[in-house]
């Protein structure tokens, strides 16, 4: 079967290639906030939205005027790749998938979509209006390039993400079969009783992003040490950043790779965080991210991800007898069951309950 996959390197432009991208960030910022702007307006004045054809036209016509003709200094298909973007936004507001869309952010992350002419050889990336860009091939690309997007961080480094289309063999489903409860103070408990900690890095990163925060704050708008603060704080968040998305894919692909189906709750994480006295542990862990990751390389790999409602008392019932412990609270690590007497480690339990009740289809979402 047929899958999308993205590969994503980091280059190294020059300086005048830096340029050309700085300019591509503007432009395709500018394009998005614009016509976002532009939605909003016009539904706050005629009750009716716009879409993203009505926005390709505005553009064309914006793009004629002389004191916007700057805007055809960069590739035209990259403008047009913002207005999808905001088009895609819009609709995963309305789908309930997201919040409504934001304006983008000058020092924030940047970044321009590239869906046409582009190629690489011999190390180097070439973009419509930018050839010859360093490009650091850590790994081969797999499948046909489908399109690229140029990226820069906070911190200053470029990236570019290639979509490819390849073909993977159909998966072959069987094999060991595993349920996860998610934790605070463990990330993940299993039905077979492993526990791998929760890492906290963020937690572990606290005081030193304190001291960069606060050296920030304390410098004058237009001085070249505001500058370079910010740059150390936006490096310190970064580094927390991948710290998190490394041991996320690592315990991802570990979990897939020895299981072939794997049981788990369907958070309602927007919620949760809601509460503030765990809304930062819930926020260091990556829950929804590691559920995301769990689904596309389950496609890939021959697991399934299956989900169970979350308002299934997994941790309240006994996986021996069936009790359900109505007064079990968060601080309730482990309870004894009255009509068995069980010992059971609220974690595990959770876990096991998850694995028997979503393999018989029970509770399912």
């Amino acid at each position: 079967m047929k899958t999308n996959k993205a590969f994503k390197f980091r280059i190294y432009p020059n300086n005048q290639q830096k340029q050309y991208l700085a300019q591509s960030f503007g432009c395709a910022r500018f394009v998005y906030n614009r016509f976002l702007r532009q939605r909003i307006d016009y539904y706050a004045a005629n009750a009716k939205g716009l879409n993203y054809f009505d926005n390709s036209v505005a553009l064309t016509q914006l793009k004629k005027q002389p004191e916007f003709e700057w805007l055809n200094d960069i590739n035209s298909q990259s403008l047009q790749m913002s207005l999808r973007n905001l088009d895609t936004a819009y609709n995963n507001f309305f789908n309930k998938h997201a919040k409504f869309p934001n304006f983008k952010r000058k020092y924030n992350k940047q970044s321009f979509g590239v869906p046409q002419h582009f190629s690489i050889h011999d190390n180097k990336l070439d973009i419509p209006k930018c050839k010859d860009i360093k490009i650091k091939l850590h790994r081969a690309i797999e499948g046909t390039m489908k399109s690229i997007t140029i990226s820069k961080t906070p911190s200053g480094k470029c990236f570019a993400s290639v979509l490819c289309e390849l073909e993977i063999p159909e998966p072959i489903y069987s094999g060991g079969e595993i349920g996860i409860d998610y934790g605070i103070k463990a990330f993940i408990t299993t039905s077979n009783g492993e526990i791998i900690e929760s890492p906290k890095f963020l937690r572990k990163s606290e005081k030193r992003l304190q001291q960069l925060s606060k050296s920030f704050s304390k410098k004058q708008p237009s001085a070249k040490n505001r500058y370079k603060a910010q740059k150390l704080l936006a490096r310190q968040h970064e580094k927390v950043s991948n710290q998190r998305q490394d041991f996320l894919h690592k315990t991802s692909i570990q979990l897939v790779s020895d299981n072939q189906a794997i049981y788990i709750e369907s958070l309602a994480i927007r919620n949760m965080i809601k509460l503030h006295t765990l809304a930062k542990s819930i926020s260091d862990s990556g829950w929804n991210t590691f559920v995301n990751m769990l689904k596309y390389k389950g496609d890939w790999y021959g697991c399934r991800i299956i989900e169970i409602d979350r308002w299934f008392p997994s941790s309240k019932r006994c996986h021996v007898c069936g009790y359900i412990n109505d007064n079990l609270t968060l601080n309730d690590r482990s309870w004894l069951c009255p009509e068995c007497n069980t010992n059971h480690d609220r974690d595990v339990n959770a876990a096991i309950n998850i694995l028997t009740f979503g393999r018989a289809g029970i509770a399912r979402t």
